[in-house]
């Protein structure tokens, strides 16, 4: 059943269940499916048809969740956009996806506004907020007041293009990744199937952007009936204020949010009794945040490993976090677990030939939540998926005898920090572009909150000069808050291989022993 076929039947089942609530304000399964209908028919009466590319960018708000429903019942595709990524980098997603239409805030939408002369494909523009002046922007909610309420009831096949996923290449430019509509639905239900049966008697507390990881879980919750209590923004204290007055049942988390949980006054005073289940992933979890996560709120985590071309692969249930027990069972609290029950995963080398227990190679799965294509890139695709359906992951690691995986180095040395991808090229090529910078290498090197953080090593022009606070600014600039560099140590030179390649491993060697910049 499809994503919109799923709403309307909640909409018949639970009409008036609590579908979404957000900061005080909340909208029943009958309100959403006549919201996301509006949705659906303003973007068709602009000029929007089936199957075009449908960009979304804006925070977690209210109206997230119509807006996700929408685009399903009009049969788009939709494309989230970061609201972390620079305006550059949101028109080039825009062009390589050949948007026909984007839904913005207007918090977003200013910096937007000088791009879209060059993005002859984009049609029309809803603005959540005052749309200005411009001749293809219009008020988001001017027009679905004035929408029509029939539904289009677009007939979809499992293998329509239904979701974009943007993620980085090994060059540091994002590329997109295209799910169908069966294969978003089967990752979904494949995460579902690994939790505790959801019903409309669930409460999801929605503390990370919905554009990411957080967004997987919405159609087996839609499903049931549940509801989504959405936070505009994660902020620790508020989150767990949540879980007491909403009655949460289920949250997913990164590392860095658990961290951020156990070391707060009011986890000891909140009443969190009614979380259920608990998910977390995209990054390194250390030890110690899983076992103090687990004294704030439980035995109730399930560690989650994939990306956004195949997910799940692998999940680490509650009964893999014994945080007290024999040397092996506390091995399991670095694994990412086993296979989910209709996902598998293999260790590769360079050939493609699988490896035995206990050996290093590239991580490859088979999940029914996996991509169909890198859009626009044939070849690409070809490199990432193998001929009998298995996802390549880049992703390094190995099997123990009982069928754990253990991740070791990430194949392109990416830097994954509060559950955002970061990747040194990117990085490396914004520092490379200060006129004072002759060479850089980018390294992750390891953070108690962040689990990562990017550190840089830098050879400067001769005789110039640069400080570290204006060279992190100049990589705030460049790339984003969210991927900026949060040190810069000046080296004399960077250690290479015999072919001239950056030996990052020696990087992080050096880094130990160097000083930041200076000045």
């Amino acid at each position: 059943m499809d994503p919109a076929s799923r709403l309307r039947k909640s909409a018949r089942l639970f009409g008036d269940n609590t579908a979404v609530v957000f900061e005080g304000r909340g909208q029943t399964y009958s309100e959403l499916l006549e919201r996301a209908i509006r949705l659906a028919n303003a973007l068709r009466e602009a000029g929007v048809r089936p199957g075009d590319r449908v960009a979304m960018l804006g925070d977690n708000a209210f109206e997230s969740l119509e807006q996700v429903a929408g685009l399903a019942v009009g049969g788009y595709v939709r494309c989230a956009l970061y609201g972390h990524d620079t305006p550059d980098r949101h028109h080039y997603l825009l062009d390589l996806v050949g948007a026909r239409a984007l839904i913005v805030t207007e918090k977003y939408f200013g910096a937007i506004v000088p791009l879209l002369a060059d993005l002859p494909e984009l049609r029309v523009v809803f603005v959540v907020g005052d749309p200005g002046s411009h001749e293809i922007a219009h008020g988001y909610e001017q027009r679905l007041a004035a929408a029509s309420t029939e539904d289009p009831a677009v007939p979809l096949a499992d293998d329509d293009p239904h979701v974009i996923r943007f993620s980085a290449g090994t060059t540091g430019k994002p590329k997109g990744i295209l799910h169908t509509v069966r294969g978003w639905i089967d990752m979904g239900d494949e995460m579902a199937l690994v939790v505790p049966r959801f019903t409309e008697r669930d409460r999801y507390l929605v503390p990370a952007p919905l554009s990411h990881a957080a967004g997987l879980l919405v159609w087996p919750l839609v499903s049931a009936g549940a509801a989504c209590v959405i936070m505009p923004a994660y902020e620790t204290a508020r989150f767990l204020e949540l879980i007491e007055t909403e009655k949460a049942t289920i949250t997913l988390c990164v590392p860095t949010i658990m961290r951020m949980v156990a070391d707060h006054p009011d986890a000891r005073t909140r009443d969190l009794s009614s979380l259920k289940t608990v998910l977390y992933g995209t990054a390194p979890a250390p030890e110690s945040t899983v076992t103090a996560a687990i004294g704030v709120w439980g035995n109730i985590m399930y560690q989650i490993y994939g990306q956004s071309e195949g997910l799940p692969l692998s999940v680490l249930a509650p009964e893999h976090h014994v945080v007290d027990g024999t040397d092996e069972q506390r091995r399991w609290l670095r694994s990412a677990g086993r296979p989910t029950p209709n996902a598998d995963v293999a260790i590769l080398d360079d050939e493609g030939n699988r490896l035995p227990a206990g050996e290093i190679g590239e991580i490859a799965g088979f999940t029914p939540g996996r991509m169909r294509e890198l859009w626009g890139a044939p070849e690409a695709t070809a490199e990432r998926i193998t001929s009998e359906g298995w996802l390549r992951t880049r992703d390094m690691g190995y099997l123990s005898e009982d069928g754990f995986l253990y991740l070791s180095d990430r194949k392109e040395d990416t830097i994954i920090s509060g559950g955002y991808n970061i990747w040194p090229t990117e990085l490396e090529n914004a520092l490379t572009a200060h006129p004072a910078v002759a060479e850089a290498a980018v390294v992750g090197v390891p953070d108690p909150k962040w689990g990562e953080t990017p550190h840089a090593a830098v050879v400067l022009v001769p005789g110039e000069q640069a400080s570290e606070k204006d060279l992190i600014e100049w990589t705030r600039e460049k790339c984003g808050s969210v991927k900026k560099v949060t040190a810069v140590h000046v080296v004399d030179t960077l250690p290479r291989s015999p072919i001239g390649k950056i030996l990052r491993r020696e990087v992080r060697e050096q880094l130990r022993t160097e000083k930041p910049a200076e000045g």
